[in-house]
């Protein structure tokens, strides 16, 4: 309550003559929580709740200044007091692509998460923001023997399993280091997009590195919270490919191969996610991502089951959590 009287005092510094609500409008999986400050005509702004000791505001404001300047559309910075860790926004809404996905809009609103995706794909620079290394990229997979193996299913991996993961890791990483690199929001996804004019309002990009340029495609469409039918998948896939090519970005010249580079991109992250909503909830007793967890390992076993290369990784997964084998005759 403190932290809300601290921010409810700095509004009314900024604002000494107007009367205004606040009322909580989304937390997130870190120590930042938002407001919607309601002014007297209608008129709403958001502030962001970042405590200084837990939350750097620096890079929200560094990314969002490149991706504003890239001509999508971020919550735009009207005031700040890093010392407080307030920022002052505005308000994309409050309809999420995963509230408003379904089969009829689905193609529209991916069309526009696609155009933005690229507008900020354009817009990189190599040394503007941190490198997506392999140094990173390997912390994140071992995010999964940490605290899905180890701390979720309570598994200690025999050497040999120990070495089988190992070398899948050394796989995965070398596919996706050898990528073209931009730009990556790191968590484009439909929780972290907004319906909104012109354009999708993009949020939660304060993590943004430069990297392998399918990542966020990944994000998007291996989404853990909605699932789609893979041929249109396919679909939206190929239309964001020929835009690309045709807007002069570094994707493959051979559909195929980037199809498989987006594959492995995408067990690189579901990888990573596991051991994250495994850790949310072990470390931070927020159980709410164990249901999304099913989803995430199914995207991850269909693409180990897709490449020869990651027949290993398979095995391993099936090792820790058999699954139920369906006996059936074909004809």
């Amino acid at each position: 309550m403190q932290r809300q009287q601290q921010l409810t005092e700095w509004l009314h510094s900024l604002f000494p003559n107007e009367t205004f609500s606040i009322a909580p409008a989304s937390a997130d999986a870190s120590f930042r929580r938002y407001f919607r400050a309601t002014f007297a005509e209608g008129r709403t702004l958001i502030v962001m709740d970042a405590p200084p000791q837990h939350e750097n505001c620096q890079p929200f404001l560094h990314i969002g200044k490149l991706f504003e300047d890239a001509g999508t559309h971020v919550p735009h910075v009207h005031a700040q007091d890093l010392a407080q860790g307030f920022l002052l926004l505005s308000d994309l809404g409050n309809t999420t692509y995963l509230q408003a996905l379904n089969a009829d809009s689905a193609r529209q609103l991916y069309g526009a998460a696609t155009d933005a995706l690229i507008k900020i794909q354009l817009a990189s620079r190599e040394d503007e923001l941190p490198p997506y290394d392999e140094a990173l990229l390997r912390r994140e997979l071992n995010l999964f023997p940490e605290w899905y193996i180890a701390k979720h299913l309570g598994v200690v991996l025999s050497d040999k399993q120990q070495a089988a993961l190992e070398e899948s890791f050394r796989r995965i990483l070398a596919n996706n280091l050898a990528q073209p690199r931009v730009y990556v929001h790191r968590d484009y996804h439909s929780r972290n997009l907004m319906v909104a004019e012109p354009n999708p309002g993009i949020l939660d990009f304060q993590d943004a590195v430069y990297g392998p340029i399918t990542y966020d495609l990944a994000s998007l469409f291996k989404d853990a919270y909605i699932k789609w039918e893979e041929e249109e998948i396919m679909d939206w896939l190929i239309r964001y490919w020929e835009k690309a090519r045709k807007a002069g970005l570094p994707v493959r010249a051979d559909f195929g191969e980037f199809y498989r580079d987006y594959e492995w991109m995408g067990v690189q992250r579901h990888i990573k996610v596991l051991g994250i909503f495994a850790r949310l909830y072990h470390r931070d007793g927020k159980d709410g991502y164990l249901k999304d967890m099913p989803l995430v390992m199914d995207y991850l076993r269909r693409a180990c089951e897709r490449y020869i290369d990651l027949k290993p990784l398979l095995n391993l997964l099936d090792a820790l959590e058999p699954r139920e084998t369906q006996v059936g005759y074909t004809f």
